[in-house]
């Protein structure tokens, strides 16, 4: 699943909302860092239309403009999990190995240089 795709569904996930409610909560949800074009927004919403994650949940016409609502289908909200599930085991993984490699001995000293090799047989550097 995209990132934007990923900001849409959670964008949708409380409730219905028109392209611009979109484009706005889905800045907002990822504090700036995804802003969507408006073509990619609708590239992103046929998408997810075609796959069965979201329907038109209807239409109104205002100050002359139509505003198409979407909404998360049963199946949208699983995939949203499953994504969020998949996710949270990704980032916990990292923090592990984050946490194991400031507890150990690092394998590389500053800047990527190589510490110094242990003593050899003769009771020189190896």
């Amino acid at each position: 699943m995209t990132r934007a795709a990923f900001f849409v569904l959670t964008a949708l996930a409380d409730q219905p909302r028109h392209g611009y409610g979109i484009l706005r909560e889905v800045e907002e949800l990822s504090d700036g860092e995804v802003q969507l074009r408006v073509g990619t927004l609708y590239g992103v919403l046929d998408r997810l239309t075609a796959d069965g994650l979201i329907v038109l949940d209807r239409e109104e016409v205002q100050q002359g403009r139509l505003r198409r609502y979407y909404r998360l289908t049963d199946d949208g909200v699983a995939a949203l999990e499953a994504e969020a599930e998949r996710m949270a085991a990704g980032a916990g993984a990292a923090r592990r190995r984050i946490a194991e490699g400031r507890a150990g001995t690092p394998l590389h000293g500053p800047a990527g240089l190589e510490p110094p090799t242990a003593p050899g047989l003769a009771g020189g550097l190896a």
